[in-house]
């Protein structure tokens, strides 16, 4: 508002300048204006949305393929759309869409289906990381004038992309019991050493001898998520590793299973605060880390908890000073529920005639991880009470503890050491078959990128 008002100040200011010169200086001033105007060089044209970008075996990849994607990003994110930005996310996204393009034209040699239930799900499945109701990412999209289509396309490749995999392993697709074996012998080994929660986002680099262009999109990532994009949309829609498909979690990994620049990192970094590390250069590219937690092996002292909550949602955003009926009677409705209400179903039923805003179970929750004050009002809640109305500007939550339990978080069940095998393998043939369809495509692309 100070800009805007000195400039409309100075306009006023110049304009009586003008006025009181008299009019052979005003006539002047006219004919400079109409010089200038001469001189100015016409605006470029548009690019046609059908600008094709690049042709993959055949298929084309149109500058509609490439803003689409960038819109998904950056609404998704809450960044805001702009040329600029757009701009910068090119040249990766041009890289991403001709991986996938690669990958789709495996998956239907492959005659692999990808059914409308396994889509829904993985949406499902980013809604829930992202504390987001059922249907919001859905509802958001359209709101921002993005088809779901565009997010459609990149989950059914992920999902085919798995699927590929698994063939491709073949008789490496299982792991053993004496493979689960040793790790955990492996494990006891490690007995008192540090181990950690990493979630990631792997950039690939096509040629490293020309990896500018990467690293600064990698920049530009690293740049929104410290502005607060959620890590497990960008890692969902960027990310070129296997953890894509889940928000980019690597679980809990040993220093033994990383990359020592990475070790180097992680070792600073504090853990649980979001903090989002600097390009961090690996073999075939550029990594982001976030450190969710970290933990001695063998020794993680914890409490398990599992709840429902309820949300009563406002009409409109609460002002205080201006409390409308329909919130009063909101209130009233929580406190009442306080009186009456015991069990967790019944708590999970009103969360559901009330429009389930917000999931009613989130799921087995550790207590620790916790933001403060949720940590403070859960730690000390009995059990099948409900707590005190939690009035947020869209509306009033109400939550129940429905169990709590300790648990050494450090032990680790067979199934979840064959999961991170399993991955351990999957992401190496991955990077192999991605690296033999590169090798025998037929690529044009019409845009110069460096080191392409």
């Amino acid at each position: 508002m100070r800009l805007r008002s000195l400039t409309l100040a100075c306009s006023l200011a110049a304009l009586a300048s003008s006025l009181s010169v008299g009019a052979p200086a005003l006539a002047a001033t006219k004919q400079d204006t109409a010089k200038s105007k001469v001189a100015q060089p016409s605006a470029p044209e548009p690019e046609p949305d059908d600008m094709i970008l690049a042709v993959v075996n055949g298929i084309p990849l149109t500058k509609r393929d490439v803003d689409n994607r960038g819109k998904l990003f950056a609404l998704s994110t809450g960044l805001p759309v702009n040329q600029e930005l757009m701009a910068r996310l090119r040249p990766q996204i041009i890289r991403q869409l001709v991986d996938e393009r690669l990958r789709t034209q495996e998956i239907l040699t492959r005659h692999i289906d990808v059914s409308p239930e396994q889509i829904a799900a993985a949406i499902a499945g980013i809604e829930r990381r992202n504390g987001m109701p059922a249907n919001a990412l859905r509802d958001k999209l359209a709101a921002d004038g993005v088809s779901l289509t565009t997010l459609i396309d990149q989950i059914r490749v992920q999902i085919g992309w798995v699927q590929v995999l698994r063939q491709e392993l073949g008789a490496h697709g299982r792991v053993t019991a004496r493979e689960i074996a040793q790790r955990e012998e492996a494990l006891k080994r490690e007995d008192g050493r540090t181990e950690y929660n990493l979630s990631e986002i792997f950039v690939k680099v096509e040629d490293p001898r020309h990896s500018e262009e990467e690293l600064a999109f990698t920049n530009t990532i690293i740049q929104e998520l410290r502005k607060g994009a959620p890590f497990p949309i960008v890692a969902a829609q960027f990310s070129q590793s296997q953890t894509a498909l889940d928000g980019g979690s690597m679980g809990w990994v040993q220093e033994d299973e990383l990359d020592p620049s990475v070790i180097n990192i992680i070792k600073q970094m504090p853990v649980d605060v979001n903090a989002i590390s600097n390009p961090i250069t690996v073999p075939g590219g550029f990594v982001i880390v976030t450190v969710n937690g970290k933990r001695i092996i063998g020794h993680q002292p914890g409490h398990l908890m599992t709840i429902r909550q309820a949300f009563l949602p406002f009409d409109s955003q609460l002002n205080p000073q201006q409390v409308t009926p329909q919130q009063q009677q909101t209130l009233q409705k929580a406190m009442h529920y306080i009186q009456t209400v015991h069990t967790c179903d019944e708590v999970a039923a009103i969360n559901k005639e009330a429009g389930e805003k917000r999931p009613s179970d989130p799921g087995e929750l550790q207590l620790e991880r916790m933001n403060p004050q949720m940590r403070d009002l859960l730690a000390t809640m009995p059990l099948n009470k409900l707590s005190r109305p939690l009035v947020a500007p869209d509306g009033i939550a109400l939550i129940m503890v429905c169990s709590k339990q300790e648990k050494n978080f450090a032990d680790r069940a067979p199934s979840e050491i064959a999961d991170q095998l399993m991955n351990e393998r999957v992401e190496q043939t991955a990077r192999q078959l991605d690296s033999d369809l590169h090798r025998r495509a037929m690529i044009d692309k019409r845009v110069k990128l460096k080191g392409v």
